[in-house]
């Protein structure tokens, strides 16, 4: 899976996937669990890289002490809004607002989208950011209708 950045802005992001063929009821229902998870972690607050405790103590674990003080202090790091995904031919896509959400969140749906793609459903390319050329976004509603909305 090819991974491209475009033009970036966390409040108004559309991610577009292109998949080798047209996806089936099936594989779309794998992709959208996919992106409704990774939003559902982003809305609790999941994707705060200021509060990193485990991963920064390293390979050894037990015993660890765990500050809740300190996860505490950490700033919200919350996604707002998500669109619902839309399909045209080999293309799906859909809108975000990213919201304070830190950048470790694309790296954990990078990560989920390239498993997926080993395992399941061959998605030729992720694009994050920009407009698709070829599919508008001024076709689309999702901006005014979002699946969670605050």
């Amino acid at each position: 899976m090819q991974v491209q950045f475009r033009e970036f802005d966390p409040f108004d992001l559309w991610i577009w996937l292109e998949f080798g063929n047209v996806p089936s009821q099936r594989e779309q229902q794998y992709v959208e669990e996919v992106f409704n998870s990774w939003f559902f972690l982003g809305k609790l607050g999941g994707f705060n890289a200021e509060n990193l405790q485990v991963q920064e103590e390293g390979l050894e674990l037990s015993y660890m002490e765990y500050d809740q003080d300190l996860a505490s202090e950490s700033l919200i790091s919350l996604m707002h809004n998500m669109g619902e995904f839309e399909y045209e031919g080999s293309w799906g896509r859909c809108w975000f607002d990213l919201g304070t959400s830190d950048a470790i969140a694309l790296d954990i749906l990078i990560n989920s989208l390239t498993q997926l793609t080993k395992e399941y459903i061959g998605i030729e390319r992720l694009i994050i950011g920009g407009q698709n050329e070829d599919w508008p976004v001024e076709d689309s509603n999702n901006r005014s209708k979002f699946v969670y909305d605050n």
